[in-house]
Parts: structure tokens; sequence; C-alpha cells
């Protein structure tokens, strides 16, 4: 059976969230924006991932989030 790449993307990401990266990369993001962060995940959730992108946006004008996004990225897989 075929894995859709959006069902893997919300595993990583779920698995993500758990680092104590993805832990800070939360809590920087809620203390940036907290609302643009509820919304992100209320569209990610109904599978709105272009919205979703939208309301992050803002979020990634951080050098931290950008960093700890970065960082993220190395450690997966």
């Amino acid at each position: 059976m075929e894995k859709k790449s959006q069902d893997f993307s919300i595993q990583e990401a779920q698995r993500l969230a758990k680092t104590p990266q993805g832990q800070e990369l939360i809590r920087l993001m809620q203390e940036k924006d907290s609302a643009a962060l509820e919304k992100a995940m209320a569209d990610a959730s109904a599978g709105n991932f272009k919205d979703a992108g939208k309301a992050l946006s803002s979020l990634l004008s951080s050098p931290e989030i950008r960093q700890l996004i970065r960082q993220l990225g190395g450690n997966h897989g």
C-alpha cells in the first residue's frame, strides 16, 4: 500500500513536535502570534494546507523560528 505524502508529513510533524527543538519552536510561535498558529493548525487539520501556510508566513519572519526549523529539518529521518 502506498503512503500519501500528507499522511507522512502529519506523522513526521507529530514526531518532531515531541523533540526539544520542536517544543521550543511551538513555544516561540505561540509567543509571537498564538492566533496565527491556532489558525494554521485548524487549517491543516481540515486539509487546507495552502491556508495553513499563509497563516504561518508571519511566524516565519523570526530568525529564531527559522533557525529551529532548519535544525528540525536536519534532524528528521
